[in-house]
């Protein structure tokens, strides 16, 4: 079974999980329902990563198992995510390297991923000096499928504390010196995970491909 991190490419945007596929929650600035899905535009998600990654470097990671994306994780300096402005808990730290939206696939859930995306996450900011991590949290049980924004007992658990708290969803905050060493091979935690492989490959009718453009 081959299974492997991979940076977040454009070449990535279409195989996305469920809803994630041309989501432009995030890239948008005018106030969205928070919803996956809610605005789509493959063109425009394309070009948002590629631009991030010309002038930033790698935004995300992805977790791909033979030709499959079974999860990925999006990140980047707070000012690419315009949508940041408009939350209900109010803007990001300018200075802070945003963690946007984690999603994992319906066949590898509740199987660790998700932990070890964020982890792998973590390492790569870690290396490039970041100090400061954040990110919206949802309070709605159930909801994470459908939420661009994490889960907030999710984030708890990773080591975040309430930055700026809200109801629905409070601003999330890490402060990377108080991690742990990153060091340990992740790629043998992932393999440790015994994801199944050949599982039906599904073509699910996502957000954007009911209209919600």
């Amino acid at each position: 079974m081959a299974r492997r991190f991979k940076p977040l490419a454009s070449d990535l945007i279409e195989a996305l999980p469920t809803g994630c596929a041309g989501c432009v929650f995030w890239e948008s600035p005018e106030r969205l329902e928070h919803v996956c899905g809610a605005k789509c535009d493959v063109a425009l998600a394309r070009g948002w990563v590629d631009r991030v990654r010309s002038e930033w470097g790698d935004c995300g990671r992805a977790a791909v198992e033979d030709g499959e994306v079974l999860g990925f994780i999006k990140y980047a300096p707070a000012p690419f995510f315009p949508q940041a402005q408009v939350m209900p808990s109010g803007p990001p730290d300018e200075k802070a390297v945003l963690i946007a939206c984690m999603h994992i696939s319906p066949d590898a859930r509740q199987r660790g991923l998700g932990k070890v995306l964020m982890q792998v996450a973590l390492r790569d900011l870690a290396t490039r000096g970041v100090k400061t991590v954040q990110a919206y949290g949802t309070l709605q049980q159930g909801a994470f499928e459908t939420s661009p924004v994490v889960g907030v007992e999710f984030l708890l658990r990773m080591g975040f504390t309430v930055s700026r708290p809200h109801p629905d969803v409070p601003l999330m905050q890490l402060d990377m010196r108080s991690l742990v060493s990153w060091t340990e091979n992740l790629e043998a935690v992932l393999e440790s995970l015994r994801i199944p492989i050949g599982v039906a490959r599904r073509s699910p009718v996502t957000n954007c491909e009911k209209g919600n453009s």
